[in-house]
């Protein structure tokens, strides 16, 4: 009887020993994720503001603003006596970001129904090439909208186009 007493205390302390949570490993402090790196063509990191005008239309203007990591083209046209009209809330625009997966964005514009109602409009659009003499965009040349001015679920892919920006203003006699 002698040794039943020994063994039981021994055997409590062994299961109390179990029954203890075991002691947490260290916290590993990691340093914080970076952001993934801007991946665009050479030269489209550079800051692109300023004038710019279609290669193929010159009466087509475009006033650009860079904050670094956006790029706002304002689209204006031209007229006869040399003038351009002032960008406004229902102009065209192209914005474009600086990100992982390239230099995109959009095209900004309206669109009309069959029946004519007006609707905003959006066409992907990407910059391919900066240089100093311009940009080189390729975005997409037309889309098709349904009566509720969402985009149509059938009908043709929409076909991409180069579109070359030359920076400054036409000469005069254009």
């Amino acid at each position: 009887m002698h040794r039943a007493l020994v063994t039981l205390p021994l055997g409590l302390c062994v299961l109390s020993l179990t029954a203890c949570p075991a002691k947490a490993p260290p916290r590993v402090q990691t340093a914080p994720a970076s952001p993934p790196a801007v991946r665009v063509p050479p030269g489209c990191e550079k800051n692109q503001s300023g004038d710019y005008f279609h290669a193929q239309n010159p009466a087509f203007r475009y006033l650009g603003q860079d904050d670094g990591g956006t790029l706002t083209l304002a689209v204006v046209r031209a007229w006869a006596d040399g003038g351009v009209e002032s960008p406004d809330a229902g102009s065209v625009g192209i914005v474009l970001h600086r990100t992982p997966d390239g230099f995109v964005g959009e095209t900004r514009a309206t669109g009309f129904t069959g029946a004519g109602t007006p609707c905003p409009v959006a066409f992907p659009t990407e910059a391919v090439a900066c240089a100093d003499t311009g940009l080189t965009l390729r975005a997409a040349s037309s889309t098709a909208i349904d009566e509720g001015c969402r985009p149509a679920t059938s009908g043709p892919a929409p076909v991409r186009q180069e579109q070359v920006l030359l920076r400054g203003t036409p000469d005069a006699g254009l």
